[in-house]
């Protein structure tokens, strides 16, 4: 009997990993078939860029927003948050000043405090912005020229209250290449799904634009003070007002700054333990794990099984990763895709247990609703 429940327990994942690629795949084609809204009118943005240290070309990542501005035919503010008035990335944030003199560029020194203190500095940075569409995204993301206009356009229709974006990573260690095909094959895949199969309340931290009238109607960000994911808590509250998310085509990209194996295996167990924390899917992530049954299956003698399940891993992620985010690293790593994905399994299984996360060098604590209970040590 024991043996029976086996092989049914082992057809039954390979068919839902399969099944799950396949979904993934329509999801990824449907997003480069599709054609995002060209704008017609041009609001006032503020750029919220709440920021701590340099990150690995923090100067690039912030002169990408100063042409993204030039080239935007609307005013943009770019207001810069420290809870530090002595942060070393401010030193970039006046070269950047002194290089494009006709921006319009502050610096706020942000006081406020929230358990979440990148949360605290976006509190600061609002009661300085002066427009009424507000774009945010982290500190070391790089942006396209045509950023604005591209992403601002989908909020000319009155249903959308957020849009996000996928990123592509790029890294100088091996570790962080690692990471980043994970990002590229398995994250950006995952984030495709999700409104195919009509989960709403989604954001990224690479990109959220949405209007001053709509975060107010939410609490302001006082009411994502407390939260780990404060991306995904956003965009939850917006869409409960009866909104939408919009996921742009527009892809930008981040330079990942670990090095070790330790340090990239506590930035994704972090990731794992606040979408495990913050949304009730996550005890059903296994079902994507496509390269962890083919192996089982193989293992077990079932090449014939292991093989499709395989392939079709591979060309979804190939698909996402090379063609979707235009990612060359994925191309050039496509052999690890598989020992990506153990990897990944194993943070998950991890992930299933404790409470404790690692952000930016402090340790904190998570409650089961996601919000942080406490800084450990």
């Amino acid at each position: 009997m024991t043996g029976t429940l086996f092989w049914v327990l082992l057809y039954a994942a390979c068919a839902a990993a399969f099944g799950y690629q396949l979904v993934a795949l329509l999801a990824t084609l449907r997003q480069m078939l599709r054609r995002d809204p060209l704008a017609t009118v041009f609001p006032a943005i503020s750029i919220l860029k709440p920021v701590r240290g340099r990150d690995p070309e923090f100067y690039a990542a912030i002169r990408s927003h100063a042409l993204a501005a030039a080239n935007y035919p609307g005013e943009v503010e770019l207001l810069f948050g420290v809870a530090d008035a002595q942060d070393a990335a401010l030193e970039d944030v006046e070269r950047l000043r002194t290089q494009y003199p006709a921006l319009a560029l502050r610096v706020v020194h942000s006081t406020t405090y929230a358990p979440n203190g990148k949360v605290g500095v976006l509190a600061g940075l609002a009661r300085r912005a002066r427009h009424d569409v507000w774009l945010m995204n982290d500190s070391d993301i790089r942006v396209p020229e045509t950023y604005l206009r591209d992403v601002v356009a989908p909020l000319e229709d009155p249903a959308v209250g957020v849009v996000t974006c996928l990123y592509r990573a790029t890294a100088h260690a091996f570790p962080g290449r690692f990471e980043a095909l994970g990002i590229a094959t398995d994250f950006a895949p995952s984030t495709l799904v999700a409104p195919m199969v009509g989960v709403r309340e989604f954001g990224l931290g690479s990109t959220l634009v949405f209007r001053r009238a709509d975060i107010d109607a939410i609490g302001g960000f006082a009411a994502l003070a407390d939260y780990i994911a404060d991306d995904y808590q956003l965009a939850k509250r917006i869409t409960a007002l009866g909104r939408r998310v919009h996921l742009s085509k527009t892809v930008v990209e981040t330079r990942l700054g670990e090095e070790t194996w330790s340090g990239i295996w506590h930035h994704q167990l972090r990731w794992c333990r606040a979408i495990r924390v913050s949304r009730g899917a996550y005890v059903g992530l296994p079902v994507t794990f496509a390269s962890l049954w083919a192996l089982v299956a193989l293992a077990s003698g079932l090449w014939w099984l292991a093989a499709p399940l395989l392939a079709a891993r591979m060309s979804m992620a190939l698909t996402a990763g090379w063609r979707a985010l235009r990612s060359p690293l994925v191309l050039r790593m496509a052999p690890l895709i598989p020992v990506r994905d153990l990897w990944g399994a194993a943070v998950w299984a991890v992930g299933l247990f404790g409470a404790s996360v690692r952000w930016r060098g402090r340790m904190l604590r998570l409650l089961p609703d996601g919000r942080i209970q406490r800084q450990v040590g």
